[in-house]
C-alpha cells in the first residue's frame, strides 16, 4: 500500500477501532490529489461534494466580506480533515473558501461515497460523528478564544496549535486568522 494511504489508515486508527476489512473499504474511496500554491479545493458560493485528508502542505478556510476583506477561519496541516461541510451536509452552496496556501497533497473521496458506508459499516459513521464533535468542540473553543483573550495570548495558542506554521506562511494569513491588522502582529511577534 502507498505511504498515503497507510498515513491514512494509521490516523483514522487513532480515532476508531477499525477492523482491517472495514478500513480498506473505507481508504479504498480516496485517490491522490495533488494541488498547485493558491489553487481552491472548495469556492464560495459553489457546491461542495468532496473531502481530503491532508498528506502534506498547508491549507486555510476562509470567509470574506463585501469590501473583499478576507479572514481565515482555520488552517489544516497534515493528517488533517477537510470539507465546506456546511454544503457537504445541506447540499446548499458553500459559505468559506478552502484553498492551498502552499503545494499540497491529498487524498480526496466524495462525500456521498462515505455516507454510503454508513448503514453498511458501523464504525465509519461513528467516525463521521467523532470527527463532527472533534470539529464541534475545536470551534467553540477559538470562537471564545477570540472573545475573551488578548491578541497575545492568542498568537501562543497559535504557536502551539500550529508549531512552525508562522514560518510557512505570510504573517498576513496569521493576523487574520488571529483577528488583528498584521501590524499588530509584528508588535506582538517583536515583544515575543
Amino acid at each position: 500500500m502507498q505511504e498515503p494511504f497507510l498515513l491514512l489508515q494509521k490516523t483514522l486508527q487513532t480515532i476508531v477501532d477499525f477492523d482491517q476489512s472495514t478500513l480498506d473499504i473505507l481508504t479504498s474511496k480516496f485517490a491522490i490529489a495533488e494541488m498547485k500554491k493558491g489553487e481552491s479545493f472548495a469556492k464560495r458560493g459553489e457546491f461542495s461534494q468532496q473531502i481530503a485528508f491532508v498528506i502534506n502542505g498547508v491549507m486555510r478556510a476562509s470567509n470574506s466580506n463585501d469590501k473583499g476583506e478576507e479572514y481565515n477561519k482555520t488552517f489544516f496541516l497534515k493528517g488533517n480533515f477537510l470539507g465546506a461541510y456546511s454544503s457537504l451536509i445541506t447540499g446548499n452552496r458553500n459559505l468559506i473558501d478552502i484553498d492551498c496556501l502552499t503545494d499540497c497533497h491529498l487524498l480526496t473521496a466524495q462525500h456521498k461515497h462515505i455516507v454510503a458506508l454508513y448503514d453498511s459499516h458501523q464504525k465509519v459513521e461513528r467516525l463521521a460523528r467523532i470527527l463532527a464533535e472533534q470539529f464541534f468542540v475545536s470551534k467553540e473553543k477559538r470562537e471564545i478564544e477570540l472573545v475573551t483573550l488578548e491578541a497575545k495570548d492568542r498568537y501562543a495558542i497559535f504557536l502551539e496549535q500550529y508549531p512552525n506554521l508562522d514560518q510557512l506562511i505570510p504573517q498576513y494569513h496569521i493576523a487574520s486568522y488571529l483577528g488583528i491588522t498584521p501590524t499588530q502582529l509584528s508588535r506582538i511577534r517583536a515583544q515575543g
